[in-house]
């Protein structure tokens, strides 16, 4: 398992369309992909889970990947933040 913890910086946090672009891109992966957040621990590959768990602005959360391509989605959720989860 590889972990990385992020600070989320949209002025609107992970709302309906940065949520899609981690869901979408995610859902690509075999691997398992969680999103900590909190006492929170959210499926990444689902949008509605995503959304439900109200990240805003400034929150710290912890992307955890487990599972055969476990590197290449965390590559994925790292080259996502850098460009701001699609904002």
């Amino acid at each position: 398992m590889v972990s990385r913890t992020v600070k989320i910086e949209n002025a609107e946090g992970l709302h309906m369309r940065p949520a899609g672009v981690v869901a979408k891109e995610m859902g690509k992966f075999a691997c398992d992909v969680t999103i900590v957040f909190g006492d929170k621990r959210i499926n990444a590959k689902s949008l509605i889970n995503i959304i439900s768990a109200c990240i805003k602005c400034g929150s710290e959360v912890t992307f955890e990947c487990d599972g055969e391509d476990e590197a290449a989605a965390m590559a994925k959720i790292e080259e996502l933040e850098s460009q701001n989860f699609g904002e």
